[in-house]
């Protein structure tokens, strides 16, 4: 019985660093899809200017005035990248699930046999 308890042990330990991998996973993929929000408005708005419209970006302290064309390219190329990382964490994520879902069926089996081994023992 001892050696059942150990192996449930190291199971759910298991899980539980597997629900851990799950949580930064969903996490990261949830920054990933606020910046491609922020970056979708941003399109939004350069879509709304003249060609010839001021744009100034951010770097430091310091507003450094930039062509609209490079600052759209920017963005999309931004977008682009935001995308294939978020499809990249959506597999990470299902692989994740997965994952835990074969430990969950795999302690729930051991549980179960270790239940029906003392009610074994306890008939007689």
């Amino acid at each position: 019985m001892g050696d059942t308890q150990k192996k449930l042990q190291e199971l759910s330990d298991d899980y539980q660093k597997i629900q851990g991998e799950l949580s930064s996973a969903i996490d990261a993929r949830q920054k990933l899809e606020s910046q491609q929000q922020e970056n979708t408005g941003v399109q939004k708005e350069f879509a709304k200017l003249d060609d010839d419209a001021n744009i100034y970006k951010q770097i430091g302290p310091v507003l450094l005035k930039q062509d609209k064309t490079e600052a759209v390219m920017a963005v999309d190329g931004r977008l682009e990248f935001i995308d294939k990382e978020i499809k990249r964490f959506e597999k990470q994520i299902v692989d994740i699930q997965q994952r835990a879902e074969k430990l969950k069926a795999e302690i729930i089996h051991i549980q179960s046999q270790a239940q029906q081994a003392q009610q074994t023992a306890a008939a007689t």
